[in-house]
């Protein structure tokens, strides 16, 4: 049987990637629906085994998104979103620096305690939605826009300065000790990343979504005195104070976050005991996003299984400007490798495909190995697309967000990181010995 895979052929996977790839960026096509015209070439095509090119849908990334759209409707339903929105407008109303900067921050503050960018996102962004109703931005499209997308560039983005916060963050650290046998520390990590990569990216993104996406919130003086919580409220809440607890201890029990989230998934479409009906898992579950994540999940095996990945990182090793002793230049040019694999093999399969490689780049550069792999973390946490990570991927569409939009913060976001941000990461690693 012939296919793209056989005697090393990698025409097919490469026309089909870059096809893809390139329909998702212009947006000329729904993204569902390039999705699906993947999975229909690829197997029509035979560019790989059937279940590689569906191996999205075995991913348990794509099993937390479908349980994230289910506790996010839940959440507003019963009223919790409401009710937790109401807090936060008082303290973050009347001015939109303060209401998208405290929505960033409260991504950052979450993300120490929770290891899920898709758990996160399901628990904040129907709280943020009702954030936005309740200051009068909800009808806005700008500020809602501006506030669904603070959600999933803050929770995406910042997390890569955190290590165990970000699935490509877990993939870099175990590929890095298997192969090297450098064990990542938790505190140097942070303390290496969290200046650049967090607190000033995230005034960064603050300012970006600020001057993109203008709102004007209105200023609410107190809190409202609230109702009692009703019953639904009391189970819905237990359940994900529960939800979280096993998301947070997951290195005691082993139990990953997708299954935990299924199961309270589940839960909430029960009969009687449950807060959902069939016809509003029907209507609330953006099952349009569900077959994106899929779609990218399977891009990326179907790259990393053809070759297609290790060819083109060899390639680029091939032709990048490596010298030795020309040592911001050797930095950014690592960052520029990661970034454009992260177009073909998307965030969580650059450190993948990048990690075995870094001894090879320590070597030509004069970098050391520490520096290099580090470096990566600044190209895997910078999407120039949306549909390189995942996770923003399923805000915009929790968000209801145009591709447009989300595009225009990508680029504006990366400009400023590889332009501002990454000359300021180079001196923050000097001044800590890391280059060298």
């Amino acid at each position: 049987m012939l296919s793209g895979l056989d005697g090393g052929g990698l025409l097919l996977p490469a026309v089909l990637t870059a096809l893809t790839v390139a329909l998702w960026a212009t947006a000329r096509l729904p993204e569902y629906l390039v999705a699906l015209l993947f999975f229909a070439a690829a197997m029509v095509l035979r560019v790989a085994p059937v279940e590689i090119v569906f191996s999205g849908f075995l991913s348990s990334a794509f099993w937390l998104v479908l349980s994230g759209f289910v506790l996010g409707v839940a959440i507003r339903k019963v009223g919790l979103a409401d009710r937790v929105a109401r807090l936060l407008a008082a303290r973050l109303s009347g001015s939109w620096p303060r209401l998208v900067g405290g929505v960033v921050m409260l991504t950052y503050a979450l993300a120490f305690v929770m290891p899920s960018n898709m758990g996160r996102i399901t628990l904040l962004m129907p709280i943020v939605v009702a954030l936005g109703d309740q200051v009068g931005v909800g009808d806005d499209r700008r500020g809602r826009t501006g506030l669904a997308l603070a959600v999933g560039f803050g929770t995406f983005q910042l997390s890569a300065s955190i290590l165990t916060a970000n699935v490509p963050n877990l993939v870099m650290a175990g590929a890095a000790e298997t192969a090297y046998g450098v064990h990542l520390s938790y505190l140097s990590y942070l303390a290496l990343h969290a200046p650049v990569l967090g607190l000033l990216k995230g005034v960064a993104l603050t300012a970006c979504i600020c001057l993109l996406f203008p709102g004007r919130p209105r200023a609410m003086a107190s809190i409202e005195t609230a109702a009692p919580l009703s019953a639904a409220e009391w189970r819905l809440g237990l359940l994900l104070l529960a939800t979280l607890a096993l998301w947070v201890t997951e290195a005691w029990h082993g139990i990953a976050p997708a299954w935990v989230g299924l199961a309270a998934a589940c839960f909430c479409l029960l009969p009687r005991v449950g807060f959902l009906s069939g016809e509003e898992f029907a209507t609330g579950v953006n099952i349009r996003t569900c077959l994106y994540v899929a779609g990218i999940l399977g891009l990326a095996a179907v790259v990393a299984r053809s070759g297609l990945g290790g060819l083109l990182g060899h390639a680029l090793l091939a032709v990048a400007p490596l010298k030795p002793g020309a040592s911001f230049q050797d930095f950014a040019t690592l960052v520029g490798i990661t970034t454009l694999l992260n177009f073909v093999v998307t965030a969580n399969g650059v450190p993948a495909l990048f990690t075995p490689l870094a001894g090879t780049l320590a070597d030509v550069s004069d970098l050391p190995l520490p520096a290099v792999l580090m470096a990566q973390v600044i190209g895997y946490a910078t999407p120039i697309l949306p549909y390189q990570a995942s996770p923003i991927v399923v805000a915009m569409g929790m968000g209801a967000v145009p591709a447009r939009d989300g595009i225009l913060l990508s680029v504006a976001l990366a400009a400023i990181t590889f332009l501002v941000l990454m000359p300021l990461d180079w001196a923050w690693f000097r001044l800590l010995g890391w280059s060298g």
